[in-house]
């Protein structure tokens, strides 16, 4: 956790032996075209890569554990500090370039007189990711030193975590932009987890309601093992060793290749789960007679928090008052308890309107939209409070028991581990189908030919509602498995597929690195 960003000078280790030399290839490009194109050579090159999320879907803003790891996919930037390059308004100005212009257009960055860059959330612009990792970086220096004032930069851009496609594009983004800035304006040596932090908060300013695991895995994860990521009472993540089996564990990623960028969607998908699982918490709390404390979830309030309310110990506010949960109860059995109480508390099959939530919590209805609706507006009538929290409390009993079969000493004897993954992963996707409702035909389809081929499990990973699914596959299988999809998905949808943009589609993934720099 205290551990440093690595500073290496190879990227021999960063990546699958198999794709090591196609990516000193491609960083020596990315090398080259900064030199064409600003005239000088990079000072330094940062690197943080995508993710994919084993199991633990959508409840990182409830603050649960989640159970994800990076992937070989990245972004890269190629950075030059540089002196203060000035338009005649005298701003601060840095250029921006990506290395596929035509996708993305050349842009620039220009400071406000306080130093920092402007973000309009309500454009989508490629370049607001930068900025975001940029303002975080140059608040955490100004924490430092309170007259700091940023340098200019010349930057370079190079990405290949598909946008939409639920690997945290952006969160790459954010923590490789953030990174470049903090080296640039001279710090050598980047903790972790404060580079971590910054992130979560800095993709906010994009507009979504980031939970915090796409920044943890992006950075803390070592290359060959799950990372185990917790947020209460504080961030903690922990590598966690895939237990050593045969055949191996084998992971498989295939995208849908239905878009769904959760900055774009975020008023009615994203964003409105994480307003539905705080009023949730919320309405419960209100029920049950106990105070919520401010935590650090997106909008303060969070499912966790009702769960450590209920077993704090000592009794409810309510008359007569109740005896409240012992807080040495096992982390499990807490768990199951919060979920009865879901059933006993919440409608499940109907939504409630604003002013139904409204009065439940003695609050007007304008003082519920602008506490909960305001900073990430949301786009809904009805809000399904009751199978939100059914599906947070039952996925994290899902990663518990996720976590316990990785780390059982005997998972290497016993012949039915895989299975019992695959399974829980089949879990999830059927909650995040039915209750969560985040899921997609397209999605689901994928997941179904890859279990009827021969998958363990099969499901949707990150955002949802489109993107990539992941599976736990058997490794003589991965043929058979990628044959499926290509003859019953992609060239059912695509005739013309080409063999490119199927490479692109089906991957078999190695635990990877996270940032570097």
């Amino acid at each position: 956790m205290e551990e440093s960003i690595p500073v290496v000078n190879s990227i021999d280790g960063l990546y699958p032996d198999a794709n090591v030399p196609s990516q000193k290839e491609r960083w020596q490009a990315l090398l080259d075209h900064f030199e064409e194109k600003y005239g000088r050579k990079a000072a330094f090159v940062t690197r943080s890569p995508g993710r994919v999320n084993l199991i633990g879907e959508h409840v990182d803003y409830s603050l649960y554990e989640v159970l994800p790891m990076a992937i070989a996919a990245d972004v890269l930037i190629a950075v030059a500090p540089s002196l203060s390059k000035e338009h005649q308004d005298g701003n601060t100005v840095i250029p921006i370039l990506n290395i596929n212009p035509r996708k993305h257009r050349p842009s620039e960055c220009t400071l406000s007189p306080m130093g920092e860059a402007d973000i309009d959330a309500t454009v989508h612009e490629w370049t607001n990711y930068f900025k975001a990792g940029f303002n975080g970086a140059i608040r955490l220096l100004r924490k430092e030193t309170p007259d700091f004032s940023p340098c200019s930069m010349d930057i370079l851009v190079d990405g290949n975590v598909p946008a939409g496609g639920g690997l945290s594009s952006s969160a790459a983004f954010v923590c490789a932009s953030a990174l470049a800035v903090l080296r640039a304006n001279g710090r050598d040596s980047v903790k972790k987890k404060e580079l971590v932090e910054l992130a979560i908060v800095s993709e906010r300013a994009v507009g979504v309601n980031s939970g915090g695991m796409d920044q943890s895995a992006s950075v803390f994860s070592l290359r060959g093992d799950a990372l185990g990521v917790s947020f209460s009472p504080q961030l903690f993540a922990e590598a966690i060793p895939f237990p050593k089996i045969d055949p191996p564990i084998t992971f498989m990623i295939a995208q849908s290749f239905v878009t769904s960028d959760k900055h774009v969607t975020a008023p009615r998908c994203y964003n409105l789960r994480v307003v539905e699982c705080t009023l949730a918490a919320e309405m419960m709390a209100k029920d049950l007679g106990v105070a919520l404390e401010d935590d650090s979830a997106p909008l303060g309030r969070s499912l966790r928090g009702l769960q450590h309310a209920l077993f704090a110990g000592g009794e409810t506010n309510k008359i007569p008052p109740v005896a409240l949960g012992d807080p040495q109860t096992p982390p499990k059995q807490q768990l199951e308890t919060m979920l009865s109480t879901v059933f006993d508390l919440l409608e499940y099959e109907r939504g409630y309107t604003r002013e139904e939530i409204a009065a439940n919590l003695s609050i007007s209805v304008s003082t519920l939209e602008e506490k909960y609706m305001t900073k990430f507006p949301v786009d809904a009538d009805l809000f399904m409070l009751g199978k939100r929290a059914r599906h947070v409390f039952s996925e994290a009993l899902r990663v518990i028991a996720f976590k316990e079969l990785l780390q059982d000493s005997a998972a290497a004897e016993n012949p039915d581990v895989l299975l019992r993954l695959g399974a829980l992963m089949n879990e999830t996707q059927t909650s995040c189908r039915d209750i969560y409702e985040c899921s997609c035909p397209e999605v689901d389809q994928l997941c179904t030919i890859a279990r009827e081929a021969g998958a363990y499990g099969s499901r949707l990973t990150g955002a949802g509602w489109g993107g990539c699914t992941v599976h736990l596959v058997p490794k003589d299988e991965v043929d058979t498995i990628r044959g499926a999809w290509i003859e019953h998905y992609y060239r059912v949808r695509e005739p013309e597929i080409s063999d490119e943009k199927l490479q692109e589609a089906i991957v078999v993934s190695e635990p990877g690195q996270g940032s570097v720099m």
